[in-house]
């Protein structure tokens, strides 16, 4: 009997990478991508066309684009998603390349303040004539509606401005819209209830989730909504990331837990956790600090893969 399949983006090189403090190099992205491709990761969300000056990590997002190509070449099947915040954004992404992009839309209005200076309306607005432009310019396009579970400034999240929010970003064009716990402070039983809303109330669509790990239940949300039915889902090799405008929001929750656990549950991932291991120690050696989900420590010592040079290293 064949697995079913889901499917992962891992968001490492974008969401992973976009807040940490040293400054990491464009050929240092670009081979932790490889060994994310060399581990059978088919879906990376790449960069973000976003102000150099907000954001400086993501700074060469062109060259990212540029050095993907070979890698594009060699892999038909690898799809590289970027972010972009607005018209300019997508406008800068479009030149560089891009085939599918993202937009970032908060569920609150403090929120859309803190991350880009806007009210949600207009938030909202801005995030509709982005989607509307990449459709009108033949690439692919994915909505987030982040704090959809708990915003660090306004408290719990209202269902009802989700589904409207999701529905809105549908309407406009969206392809995916990622349901996102930018915080981590989720449930799995709030996972599922909301999920299970979603899903019956926002059409047109495919939905996907995306967790962090901030009170170490992003493998357990994963599966709560992968009981509902959702099938797609955001990660980050080891883990890394945090949303640099959402105080208190630690890293994803790590593509190795996340494989292991659908795996291990008879579901197919198409990625290779020895593979998936080499990318983290990787981003261990680059960062110069231990990485790893939950599970990384009993993968090790099944696949006989050492952590990072410099993170192996004492203090």
């Amino acid at each position: 009997m064949s697995q079913e399949h889901i499917i992962i983006t891992d968001v490492s090189p974008r969401d992973g990478l976009q807040n940490q403090k040293v400054l990491i190099d464009t050929a240092s992205k670009l081979a932790l991508m490889q060994k994310l491709i060399d581990a059978g990761v088919r879906r990376i969300e790449a960069t973000s066309f976003v102000s150099p000056k907000a954001v400086p990590q993501m700074a060469d997002a062109g060259d990212i684009m540029a050095g993907l190509r070979p890698m594009q070449h060699a892999c038909p099947d690898l799809t590289v998603p970027v972010l972009v915040p607005n018209l300019k954004g997508l406008e800068r992404a479009v030149a560089a390349g891009a085939k599918e992009i993202a937009v970032v839309l908060s569920a609150t209005e403090e929120m859309n303040r803190k991350n880009i200076n806007m009210g949600l309306e207009q938030a909202a607005s801005v995030s509709e004539d982005t989607l509307r432009a990449a459709l009108a310019a033949g690439i692919g396009a994915r909505a987030y509606v982040a704090v959809a579970w708990e915003c660090p400034f306004e408290g719990p999240t209202d269902l009802s401005t989700v589904v409207a929010l999701s529905r809105r970003m549908a309407a406009a064009g969206a392809q995916e819209v990622i349901i996102a716990d930018t915080i981590g402070a989720a449930s799995p039983a709030q996972v599922r209830d909301r999920c299970k809303v979603l899903m019956n109330e926002v059409t047109g669509t495919e939905l996907a989730v995306h967790f962090h790990d901030t009170r170490g239940m992003g493998v357990a949300n994963a599966w709560a909504a992968l009981e509902v039915g959702i099938r797609r889902f955001d990660a980050s090799a080891g883990g890394i990331g945090g949303c640099p405008f959402a105080p208190g929001a630690s890293g994803n929750v790590a593509t190795e837990d996340l494989v292991l656990m659908a795996e291990q549950s008879g579901f197919s991932t198409g990625i290779d956790l020895a593979g998936l291991l080499q990318a983290v120690a990787y981003a261990e050696s680059v960062l110069g600090r231990p990485l790893g989900g939950h599970s990384a420590a009993w993968l090790r010592r099944k696949f006989g893969v050492a952590p990072g040079a410099a993170a192996a290293m004492p203090a």
